[in-house]
């Protein structure tokens, strides 16, 4: 009996090892590729989940996780991914794909639809179609959506791929892919269906399939690949074809890819075509102008995005916020929509007045124009196939408002008020004083880079003594007023001193709308003599020079009284005086000079040209060498001559002798004059062709020629031409009378002299034909108030 008992024992051990060696079988086939390892001590039965003690080889902890092969293909290889292998096999076929989109969307670009064209014909311009710009920067290739967030509604499918963790009772890392059943599998777990849940609901899935096995497991869902689907784009499509795009594409993300629709096509009734239905119809601009994608679906496998052609444009131009070409939804189309659309108008718009251009082909004239108001029966009004509405701007002009202008403190324009003088425009004399003449006196502030040195500039302040102020017209301001009925303008003149000092009388013009009302400086509108601020300058040898403000009429002799009278040591001969409107004049005269010369020199260089073609090419070569060369000495010499700066200094042409101020000419005194009583000067100046240029002591009645002999004449010396400058301004030249006694040699040099020698040229040169005489020289020095700087600026 016992060794019954035996057998049977051992044959169920031997029918059990059986079995469990089969379960082993089929749970490792079960696995499709994937390992599943036991690591520490369970308290299952094998599975981790149960109770109890565990047989050596099930203490080891369960792991489900990829192997290494298949790890490497889900984390993205080829083999693995049928979203890469799809779109590695679009790339294959994507060169021509993509050079017909390209050129399809350099045609688009080039081309304008027909509407754009009639537009352009009377506008002047071309409007862009409203809503193109939104597909003006679309790629030629697409790539599928990779990466983005899932959204929690999103139905899972085939080709998606989910990446599972867990942790407890059971290690987790785990990528699976919905195969064509719609399932996952799992080891040790089985197969899980997740075709058509949620992505929201997929880790609850997963859950409860890992808790039929393993208890005590946190369970955790991400997506990785997730699957590629087809849809087409038909219609008038800018480039229509098959689109291999991510199941997360909607319609807008898809139309941006295919370059949306043509010049033709409609960007109001875009179509989605599902099993033979439409399920959308996508309004682009309710997206465009305000945002709103409620008509924006997601697309499925499968789908067709359809473009009709429009059913019509009208055009916008004008004062709208928008201008530029739209498309009507439908016949019930008002204006007021359109231009909801394209952000209604500006303020400088004029509702009063637009014009609506229509077009209605079964007259014999099809074009007409309408007037109305954009009231609220106008906004009301619908549009039509071709209609072109121009809104106009508002006239920039005020009802109620007066304009002060001029040597005021601020242009400004102010309010009418009933009653309304001028005097009420411009409450008070500070009114009138400029911004200018308030940076003048700002200005007065001088510092210097130091504490020390806080003094301007030597000469800046006492030329700017008087000036901080403009002098204002007090005899003569305007109202220049708008007749709005005939439209002409009147000139209503008025003394503006009488409205500060009697507010009552005539000259407080009584203002209207639409007036301007014109203040003049005296530099405006230049006032007689005796009007005039007069600040003049007296320096040197007076007993208190400075800056006196003179009246109307005063002399030389007035201010020379004014300031004490001059010293001993004046020198009377010696006198200079300067006015700024000779400085002006002296300078315009110059810059004429100059221009005379360099058409003289042009004159020369066409001669000399034209003259070299009957030389011989030696000779001529020669002769065209040696005539740039006096061509750019005379190019340097005008550049100096323009650096020659007129002093404005009036030459009185008194004898040296005199020795009494009284006999100072009777001038009228200006504003800006500078008196200067020199004393009297001790030295001779010497320029030009001379050994020596020097200033050698003067000594009475000494002659020219003594001290020419001094300075040593060179071999060039021009010693016919040489001329004197005075210490009074004047040029003594050969033209003059003292050449009738003795020559240039024997006049007598008065202190303070400058004796010039010219150069002797051999040969005459354009330069030099017009400066080579004493008499030009003579001219030039002394209509100009040039002094010995001036000889000396020419001659380096």
């Amino acid at each position: 009996m016992t060794k019954i008992t035996r057998r049977l024992l051992a044959v169920v051990l031997a029918v059990t090892s059986i079995y469990a060696s089969a379960q082993n079988v089929a749970t490792k086939e079960e696995t499709f590729g994937q390992t599943m390892t036991s690591t520490g001590t369970g308290t299952g039965t094998g599975t981790s989940t149960g109770t109890g003690a565990s047989t050596p080889e099930t203490s080891r902890r369960v792991s489900i996780a990829n192997s290494n092969v298949n790890a490497g293909a889900a984390d993205g290889s080829e083999e693995a991914n049928p979203v890469n292998r799809t779109n590695r096999a679009a790339g294959r076929a994507a060169p021509n794909l993509r050079s017909q989109s390209s050129s399809a969307a350099r045609v688009s670009e080039a081309d304008t639809s027909e509407f754009q064209k009639f537009i352009a014909d009377s506008t002047g311009k071309i409007l862009p179609v409203y809503g193109a710009q939104f597909f003006s920067n679309t790629p030629d290739t697409f790539t599928p959506i990779s990466g983005a967030p899932v959204p929690a509604d999103y139905p899972l499918g085939v080709g998606d791929e989910l990446m599972i963790r867990g942790t407890g009772s059971i290690d987790i890392d785990y990528r699976a892919k919905i195969d064509r059943n719609g399932q996952i599998s799992i080891p040790t777990i089985g197969p899980v269906s997740l075709a058509g849940v949620k992505a929201g609901d997929a880790e609850s899935v997963i859950r409860n399939a890992v808790a039929t096995m393993y208890k005590g497991v946190t369970i955790s869902v991400n997506f990785g690949k997730l699957r590629a689907i087809t849809v087409y784009v038909v219609g008038q499509a800018n480039r229509p074809g098959t689109y291999t795009v991510s199941s997360l594409s909607t319609l807008v993300t898809t139309l941006f890819a295919s370059g949306g629709p043509n010049v033709n096509g409609s960007m109001r009734h875009l179509q989605v075509k599902r099993g033979g239905k439409t399920v959308a119809d996508l309004d682009l601009y309710a997206f465009i102008a305000k945002g709103d994608k409620s008509a924006d679906i997601k697309l499925q496998d499968g789908d067709s995005i359809y473009i009709p052609a429009a059913t019509g444009h009208v055009a916008l131009v004008g004062k709208v916020n928008t201008p530029a070409i739209y498309e009507l939804r439908s016949a019930t189309d008002t204006i007021e929509s359109i231009l909801d659309i394209a952000g209604g108008m500006p303020i400088v718009a004029d509702p009063r007045r637009a014009y609506l251009e229509r077009i209605d082909a079964s007259k014999n004239q099809p074009r007409s124009v309408e007037q109305f108001a954009l009231n609220e029966a106008g906004l009301k009004r619908t549009l039509k196939n071709g209609d072109v509405l121009n809104v106009t701007s508002i006239t920039p002009d005020f009802s109620n408002a007066v304009i002060l202008r001029g040597n005021v403190d601020q242009a400004i324009r102010a309010p009418f008020l009933p009653g309304m003088h001028v005097s009420d425009l411009i409450p008070n004399r500070e009114y009138l004083i400029t911004r200018n003449s308030i940076k003048r006196q700002n200005g007065a502030v001088s510092t210097g880079e130091n504490d020390k040195a806080t003094n301007e500039a030597a000469g800046n302040i006492a030329s700017r003594i008087g000036g901080l102020i403009d002098e204002i017209n007090w005899d003569y301001a305007v109202v220049e007023r708008i007749n709005r009925s005939d439209l002409t303008v009147s000139l209503i003149p008025f003394n503006l001193g009488k409205v500060f000092s009697d507010p009552s009388s005539p000259d407080n013009v009584q203002l209207q709308p639409g007036d301007t009302v014109t203040i003049f400086s005296q530099q405006d509108v230049a006032v007689p003599m005796d009007k005039r601020r007069i600040f003049v300058r007296v320096e040197g040898e007076v007993k208190v020079p400075g800056v006196y403000q003179m009246t109307a009429g005063e002399t030389l002799q007035s201010l020379l009284a004014r300031a004490g009278g001059t010293t001993q040591d004046a020198y009377f001969f010696g006198t200079a005086f300067y006015r700024e409107q000779v400085r002006m004049e002296q300078e315009i005269n110059l810059e004429k000079a100059a221009t005379k010369l360099e058409n003289q020199l042009r004159l020369e260089q066409s001669k000399g040209a034209a003259n070299a073609r009957a030389l011989s090419p030696t000779d001529a070569q020669a002769a065209e060498a040696q005539r740039l060369a006096d061509m750019q000495l005379a190019k340097e010499n005008i550049v100096r001559f323009r650096q020659m700066k007129p002093t404005g200094r009036i030459a009185f042409g008194l004898d040296p002798a005199e020795r009494s101020f009284a006999r100072l000419p009777q001038l009228k005194l200006e504003n800006g004059d500078r008196l200067v009583i020199a004393a009297k000067p001790e030295f001779v100046h010497i320029f030009g062709s001379v050994n020596a240029e020097a200033s050698p002591m003067w000594r009475s009645n000494t002659r020219v020629a003594d001290y020419l002999n001094m300075a040593g004449l060179t071999v060039d010396a021009d010693v016919e031409n040489v001329f004197i400058m005075r210490t009074d301004g004047s040029v003594v030249a050969r033209n003059t009378s003292a050449w009738a006694f003795g020559g240039i040699g024997g006049v007598i040099v008065m202190p303070g002299d400058s004796i010039v020698v010219p150069e002797k040229f051999d040969k005459e040169t354009s330069w030099t034909k017009f400066t080579k005489g004493t008499r030009e020289w003579a001219q030039i020095f002394a209509n100009f108030g040039l002094g010995a700087a001036a000889v000396k600026t020419l001659r380096n």
